[in-house]
């Protein structure tokens, strides 16, 4: 036997109001202060250099994937020359 009847979910209005400003992670707000811009480009060329200097890293132990720049066969070519 029942013990009581279906509950009907409530009927929802829509689409949630979307927040003001950029959307999260897609866009970052350009500094305005000399200072603040300065720090900026210094800091994407240092985390430049490291993402380069890691991917140098790594595809000198893999070595066997020719995607990566730095490679056992970049070596090679470099010995012959």
């Amino acid at each position: 036997m029942a013990q009581g009847e279906i509950k009907k979910k409530a009927a929802s209005s829509g689409k949630k109001p979307n927040a003001l400003g950029p959307k999260k992670g897609a866009r970052t707000i350009a500094p305005k202060k000399a200072n603040l811009i300065r720090q900026k480009k210094m800091t994407k060329k240092f985390s430049a250099g490291l993402t380069a200097k890691t991917e140098r890293s790594l595809a000198e132990r893999a070595g066997h994937l020719e995607l990566l720049a730095g490679g056992k066969k970049n070596k090679d070519g470099k010995a012959k020359k």
